[in-house]
């Protein structure tokens, strides 16, 4: 158990749901569970949650809305004693669960951070021997001396966040409170958080960020209806799956199983099919730096030297990306084409695409002559959509501007 920082065991936590009930109508109703004639059911914020998480690992808390994310941080904080279970933490625990945590409206910021420092166990020389980091990462200077109750929400999370990251603690909780900073201070937040666990300490964030799952953590744990769904280490498969939980992200697959209007054809497309790096049909989003295989299948039943077979790509909204053929490349790299049934593999780049939907189009040509399947005239297409793996810099975890997200290598010029 020495290697453990965290160990939940069966964790419970079990809420009575009343009914909308009418004013006590005597001094007894105040004291009575029921009163007006309101129902009581039970709900199960969390229900029989168990896992260990050792010293060191980032892990992101995922799920939807009520699946129980808080009220687990809100547990292991002993902020809210479970129904049932037992979590065991083995270390000092700082925790920003939400606005002014740990804090006391009254005291100043200046008062606050030693005030929080004291409560996780330091000395006023250790707190002060960090003091001028925490100033300086929350940017808080000029109220440094002002009651905290008359900080603003953002102003309350940087100082929060910073006491939290840079005091002693061994473990470190954090809800999506981070929300509540400007997009800067959010990028020195996930920065910081990544830093924290090189150092050794554990990191337990909520976030409704896939990016930030999947750039930052090493282990994800996905909640659902106060349960673990999921819980490992490919922290992508579990994000995308949950990317992909009850939505319709398109179809990537198209057969042609008609023989309606091939008479005289010389090209009968045959199927077209998005294929992920497991080699199975992407049925879920897609990560920005996952390399993903178009193949397209085609019956040709005249060869002509000026035949080019490929794809168009367009955004959701029908915007032109590019098109791409099985003659792009130098002529003594062309895949032969025969008479018969071929099948064509293209590589989609990656690393190039940013979040959205996109359409994959069929078009066949003789080149410069004729098109065959012209793009936009109702030809065969597939759909899919890009989630995440934008890049592992802490700045740039989100859909950026513009349609492209490429990463693109900088370096100091001389």
């Amino acid at each position: 158990m020495n290697d453990i920082a965290i160990h939940a065991t069966g964790l419970t936590k079990q809420y009575r749901v009343g009914e909308r009930r009418q004013y006590a109508q005597r001094l007894s109703d105040l004291f009575s569970r029921r009163r007006g004639g309101g129902s009581d059911s039970e709900f199960r914020a969390l229900d029989d949650v168990s896992f260990e998480i050792a010293h060191g690992e980032i892990v992101g808390i995922i799920g939807g809305n009520g699946a129980g994310k808080s009220t687990l941080l809100k547990v292991l904080s002993r902020v809210v004693r479970p129904s049932a279970g037992s979590a065991e933490l083995h270390g000092r625990l700082a925790s920003l669960l939400e606005v002014g945590t740990g804090f006391h409206p009254d005291l100043t910021g200046r008062e606050n951070i030693y005030m929080s420092g004291i409560i996780l166990g330091m000395t006023r020389t250790e707190v002060a021997r960090r003091f001028d980091e925490i100033i300086a990462f929350a940017g808080v200077e000029r109220f440094l001396d002002t009651p905290i109750k008359w900080y603003s929400s953002g102003m309350q999370t940087r100082l929060g966040f910073a006491v939290a990251a840079h005091l002693e603690a061994e473990i470190l909780l954090i809800d999506e409170v981070l929300a509540v900073g400007d997009a800067e201070f959010q990028k020195r937040c996930l920065g910081k958080i990544k830093e924290v666990a090189v150092g050794g300490r554990t990191v337990l964030f909520v976030t409704h960020a896939m990016n930030s799952v999947q750039t930052l953590c090493n282990r994800a744990i996905w909640l659902e209806n106060g349960r673990v769904r999921a819980d490992g280490n490919d922290v992508r498969h579990i994000t995308l799956e949950y990317l992909a939980r009850g939505a319709d992200h398109g179809c990537a697959e198209w057969v042609n199983e008609s023989e309606a209007g091939n008479n005289g054809a010389l090209v009968i497309p045959r199927a077209m099919r998005l294929f992920d790096e497991r080699g199975q049909v992407v049925k879920k989003p897609i990560a920005n730096n996952a390399e993903v295989t178009l193949e397209v299948e085609i019956d040709v039943q005249e060869v002509d030297p000026a035949l080019a077979v490929g794809y168009g790509l367009y955004t959701e909204d029908g915007q032109p990306l590019w098109h791409s053929y099985q003659t792009d490349e130098a002529s003594d790299r062309w895949p032969v084409l025969e008479k018969g049934l071929i099948r064509l593999r293209s590589t989609l780049p990656a690393r190039l695409l940013n979040e959205g939907r996109y359409r994959i189009e069929y078009l066949c040509r003789l080149h410069n002559r004729i098109w065959l399947a012209e793009p936009g005239a109702n030809v065969a297409s597939i759909h899919f959509e890009i989630q995440g793996g934008l890049s592992e810099s802490p700045f740039w975890m989100q859909a950026r501007g513009g349609v492209l997200a490429p990463v693109i290598p900088w370096r100091r010029g001389r």
